[in-house]
């Protein structure tokens, strides 16, 4: 078939992406009091600097190409002088792609040199006299072959405490550029002193970065001569942010951070209640996930530690607050608290731990806004790659943000939609990629949704033969191939067999070795295509029948009484006209069929030629069969008339129901044996309310124990407590049968168990805990619509295929495995991924690169058989500062979060936390020691690609899953641990650190979103009204000044106290405001796979405290750390690794 010819026509991609719904917390009851401070984490005392938009450096010219991946940016520790005008960190100049003029050769290409003087005679920086003279031995001049000497802890200590703070004070960031050039500074960068901006206010500190001709800065400060030329070979830019030595009397040394091997945590909470605190309150508005940080316990004496153990030398004292940034227990994860803006001293009652009356003031604390920020490193994304389309056609490219909007043309290489890699460059060797510790993985989404404007992946027809494929791996024909004597036979590019070409096949070479026909045939020329598979790749070597959808309704008496029972009748009425199907068809071939449960099953007869349904009761459910053949499994045009019968009857039918137990294993069964009388596969969509305990197989006891977190028992949790259902998993997958759940839990259900066959067989968990009518029917019916009506492939069978060098040895997703590289799902829809790691067997040459080839065999929605083929071509490398150079973060998150959320159900949690700081410290020790300018062991150096990896991190560590507060439920870490296993990247991203954006800074008459803001509490104002959302929930926090006039415009209501904080929707007001704010709603609930429940939480307001677990740079109630105090900590562990 031509690219020429029309496209075929698949099934629709138009329809809006999914979201993810939430989980159910305990309300809080009590208002704590106005002099009591809101916050639960370190303190930040004293005012802090705004982003300001500096003018872009002398010489950027934009329509020179992309900045380069920035310079690197020092935090120096052996300073001895801070600028007053010093606020935080500058984006290197652009590259422009011509080599650098000869003045330049000691820069990276592309890296203009900055002088390293400021305004006047104050310095950003160190002085040139002092970075010679203090600089440790460390850093001599690396002779190529020689090894890097050891890293020297620290600069000299200086003499007493007072020198010691404004060391301390003497923090700088530097762009260490490997230089002692210089050039003048950008011109007109105002800069003033950090206390000229007033302390909390989420205004202004980003303005929309459209405004400013160029990439924003991450970083202010003139460069930092080096007094040592630069390393052989490659020095990568990279941000370096350099923390002073602590005083000698908070007793940190290299044991500061509290032992790992320390005490367990205790199930209580550090810090004194705050008064007036209740844990009751009506479960009626809570989110169906989402954590509410508990209320502390009343505690006297110290606090307890966090989950490693105690904590190390007295806490901040509690004299009023000092100017300046607190230095709270530089990298120790204590609970202490100091004092915050905007509220009084300390938290009364905090405990004095023999701190000195006289005691000098504690050096100042790392500046939050000078650390790598993910707001910031978005937004240059988005101004440098989101208005250029993503050409797939060059080998190895990373490509933009998934934050990142972008177009794609596909060229040769499978769109980032389809695939996205944790380095687009992978070592050559395995040495090699053991040293740097980078894993090595694709997160591949075989059938993602394409925005309009992309083209659907062309369907081949290659007739009788079938594809053509290599006569020893089986790889599928791709734009890799080579052709050669003439076009007669092709050498694969995945084990270098050479294969004939088929007769039908042959085409003529031209004068460059490619095929004449090579753009006719998508693949030759794309990187992703379908083929329409032959009977070969049947089952029982027959086409397959049209799949069913199979309806499956829990009638006991919560169901009924709840009214979930009438509202999915009424709804399937006009939903079954919504089935998918194919583009060009005229109704959808999927036939459907009805059950209805509780301790037994009903099945319903719907031929169309009855006047009314028949019902078949089956009561024996040891032994599950179906009843009837003939009428269960129905066209809905033919049988429209029976259908809305029954579903007029059902509700009246089981009105007055006193049964309450209900029976689960028996349902899937009765589903799956009747998919296999009518020898088709399909998806069963069950609604189930409560813990099956009905004497039945499958039958499952409450073993919900809070006592067993935190010990090695932990683990049991997760796991499912019975083997039956991973045998009915199996059994559903040989069949095609995909299972999706919607649960109604008002209790424990034990998702780790009934989760089972709905992980195993590629469906999806919905849970609605405490399910209302009225505030959870929209999120239901929204997420139930989609299900219904997503692009879905049944009794998928995928393989990845790898070039010479490498292999896929480890896979992550709902999926079943019986063998060691088949992936079996009964069902794959649009929104699931599955994660490949691979592993070297071989050495891999930088000439060839590697190739990554992804076949999924899969029956459409008409029961067509097809096989759709993605294709990605990778760089290899002998240098490490090439694979640090083209790693991508968020997918490398994505990896990580789903290895450590499988390792919880072999492993302790403390273990596996453990394990995911000690690779990322790994990987980050390699880089330092390896690919950075040698400098001093007090500076963090961070590769420019990865230097949001620790705040990513902490929020995978803090995440329920890993680090679950008093009022997580065991169902809710087993229902997040599922979900976050198939999340594609975007929505890992969103869900670890969520999107946070001021409402009252919306432009109400442009499309755009307002800027985001950095995820603390410290960024919130109490004039403004913000919205956050994490693909799960979207909540609408409204402070306590905000203006009558908004609160008038946007709820209805004339002041603060009349707000609902029981609202599910905003109500609709036919003002600017009103309609703006409702759209950036809706706009958020398109972009994601599951409808987001909309929870609206007032300043200082019970819920708030479920809010604030969200604002991830945070200390965290569960003891999870600030996103400062986790930078410490991972620059402690770094030293230790490179000492």
């Amino acid at each position: 078939m031509s690219v020429n010819q029309q496209a075929h026509a698949g099934p629709p991609y138009g329809q809006p992406q999914p979201g993810y719904q939430g989980y159910q917390q305990p309300a809080y009851g009590g208002q704590p009091l106005p002099g009591v401070p809101q916050s639960q984490y370190g303190a930040y005392n004293g005012p802090m600097p705004g982003y300001q938009q500096p003018v872009p450096p002398q010489g950027y010219f934009p329509s020179l190409g992309f900045p380069s991946k920035g310079s690197p940016v020092s935090l120096n520790s052996d300073t001895t002088s801070l600028a007053p005008n010093f606020i935080g960190l500058l984006r290197a100049p652009p590259t422009s792609g011509a080599p650098p003029p000869a003045s330049e050769a000691s820069l990276p290409s592309g890296h203009l040199a900055y002088s390293q003087y400021g305004h006047e005679d104050v310095q950003n920086g160190v002085p040139a006299s002092a970075a010679q003279m203090q600089r440790p031995p460390a850093s001599k001049p690396f002779l190529p072959g020689s090894a890097p000497a050891p890293v020297q802890q620290y600069g000299p200590r200086p003499a007493s405490v007072q020198q010691l703070s404004n060391h301390m004070a003497g923090m700088t960031i530097g762009t260490t550029t490997g230089t002692t050039a210089s050039a003048p500074p950008p011109a007109g960068l105002g800069y003033g002193p950090p206390t000229s901006v007033p302390p909390v206010s989420g205004s202004g500190l980003y303005t929309p970065y459209t405004a400013s001709p160029g990439p924003p800065p991450t970083s202010v400060s003139q460069g930092l001569p080096l007094a040592q030329p630069p390393f052989p070979g490659q020095r990568l830019p990279a941000q370096v942010l350099a923390f002073a030595p602590p005083p000698p009397s908070t007793g940190i040394g290299p044991s500061s951070y509290p032992p790992t091997t320390g005490a367990p945590r205790p199930p209580t909470l550090p810090g004194p209640p705050l008064p007036g605190q209740t844990v009751a309150g009506p479960p009626a508005f809570q989110p169906n996930h989402v954590s509410s940080p508990p209320p502390p316990p009343a505690m006297s004496g110290p606090h307890p530690g966090p989950p490693m153990g105690g904590l190390h030398g007295p806490p901040p004292p509690t004299h009023p607050p000092q100017p300046g940034y607190q230095m709270q227990q530089n990298g120790s994860f204590g609970q202490v608290r100091g004092p915050q803006p905007n509220y009084g001293g300390a938290y009364p009652g905090t405990p004095n731990y023999g701190s000195q009356p006289g005691q000098p003031p504690p050096p100042k604390r790392l500046d939050p806004d000078s650390i790598p920020s993910p707001i910031q490193v978005i937004e240059d994304d988005r101004s440098n790659r989101g208005s250029e389309p993503f050409v797939t056609g060059v080998r190895g490219q990373v490509p933009p943000l998934v934050t990142t909007n972008f177009l794609v043309k596909d060229q040769g290489n499978a769109s980032p939609r389809y695939i996205r890699c944790t380095s687009y460059n992978i070592p050559c060797t395995s040495d090699m990629a053991k040293q740097s510790q980078v894993p090595l993985a694709a997160v591949i989404k075989p059938l993602a949704t394409l925005p309009p404007e992309e083209t659907l992946p062309y369907l081949v027809d290659h007739g009788e033969s079938g594809p053509v494929r290599c006569n020893r791996c089986k790889a599928y024909m791709c734009p890799f191939m080579q052709f050669i004597e003439g076009g007669r036979r092709f050498q694969c590019c995945f084990c270098s067999c050479v294969t004939e070409v088929p007769p039908h096949y042959f085409q003529h070479l031209d004068h460059t070795g490619k095929r004449v026909d090579f753009y006719d045939r998508p693949e030759l020329s794309l990187g992703s295509y379908e083929f329409l598979a032959t009977v070969d790749y049947c089952k029982n070597n027959k086409f397959p029948s049209p799949p069913a959808f199979i309806f499956m309704i829990d009638v006991s008496y919560n169901a009924v009484k709840s009214g979930l029972v009438r509202l999915i009748c009424e709804e399937l009425k006009s939903l079954l006209d919504y089935l998918p199907r194919e583009g060009n068809m005229e109704e959808s071939a999927i036939r459907v069929g009805f059950v209805t449960y509780n301790k037994v099953l009903h099945f319903y007869n719907v031929k169309s030629s009855l006047a009314q349904p028949q019902m078949m009761v089956v009561s024996d459910v040891a032994d599950m069969f179906v009843p009837l053949l003939d009428g269960f499994l129905v066209n809905v045009n033919e049988s429209r008339t029976v259908i809305a019968s029954l579903l007029d009857q059902i509700p009246e039918m089981f009105a007055d129901t006193r049964e309450t137990e209900t029976v689960f294993a028996p349902v899937i069964q009765a589903g799956l044996e009747a998919l296999k009388a009518a020898e088709c596969a399909g998806k069963l969509f069950i609604f189930h309310t409560s813990l099956p305990i009905a004497e039945a197989p499958g039958k499952v006891k409450n073993r919900d124990d809070r006592k067993l977190i935190n010990t090695d028992k932990e683990k049991t949790l997760f796991q499912p407590q019975t083997s039956f259902y991973n045998n009915l998993a199996k059994d559903c997958v040989a069949q095609g049968c995909c299972v999706d759940l919607f649960l109604f839990p008002n209790q424990y259900l034990d998702v780790a168990t009934l989760g089972v066959v709905t992980y195993q067989t590629g469906g999806s968990i919905y849970k609605y805990a405490y399910f209302q009518l009225e505030t959870d029917q929209d999120r239901f019916l929204n997420d139930l619509r989609r299900d219904v009506q997503k692009e879905v492939g049944f009794d998928a069978v995928m393989r990845v295929r790898t070039s010479t060098g490498i292999r896929a040895t480890d896979f992550f997703g709902a999926f079943y495995m019986s063998n060691t590289t088949d992936v079996e799902m009964a069902g794959l829809d649009c929104d699931k991924t599955i994660t490949v790691e691979f592993k070297h067997d071989d050495k891999l040459s930088e000439d060839s690169g590697a190739l990554l080839q992804c076949a999924l065999l899969y029956t459409s929605c008409a029961g067509q058989r097809r096989l759709r083929i993605h294709n990605l071509s990778l760089n290899c490398c002998t240098q490490l500062a090439d694979l640090y150079r083209n790693c991508e973060t968020d997918t490398l998150i994505n990896y990580l979060a789903k290895y450590a959320y499988r390792g919880v159900l072999s492993s302790p949690v403390k273990t596996v936390r453990d394990a995911l700081i000690n690779q990322c410290a790994q990987i980050l020790a390699c880089y330092r020691k390896n690919c950075a300018s040698p400098s001093s062991a007090g500076q963090l150096i961070l590769p420019e690609c990865m230097k949001l990896l620790p705040v990513y991190l902490n929020c995978v560590l803090k995440s329920d899953v890993l680090q679950p507060g008093p009022e997580v439920t065991t169902d809710d870490r087993a229902y997040i641990r599922q979900l976050v296993t198939s999340m594609d990247v975007a929505e890992t991203n969103v869900f670890f650190y969520p999107r946070l954006l001021p409402l009252t800074k919306a432009d109400v008459d442009s499309d755009s979103l307002p800027a985001a803001i950095r995820n603390s509490e410290e960024r919130l104002s109490k004039g403004d009204i913000y919205l956050l959302e994490n693909g799960l929930n979207i909540f609408v926090w409204v402070g306590v000044n905000v203006q009558q006039g908004l609160i008038q415009n946007l709820f209805g209501v004339s002041s603060f106290s009349q707000i609902s904080n029981t609202l599910s929707t905003l109500p609709v007001l036919e003002n600017p405001f009103s309609k703006k704010v409702r759209s950036i709603i809706d706009m958020l609930q398109m972009q994601r796979s599951r409808y987001m429940k909309l929870i609206i939480v007032k300043q200082e307001d019970k819920l708030e405290m479920l809010f604030k677990h969200f604002l991830v740079e945070d200390k965290s109630l569960s003891g999870g750390a600030s996103y400062v105090d986790f930078l410490c900590h991972m620059h402690k562990e770094i030293r230790q690794l490179l000492s």
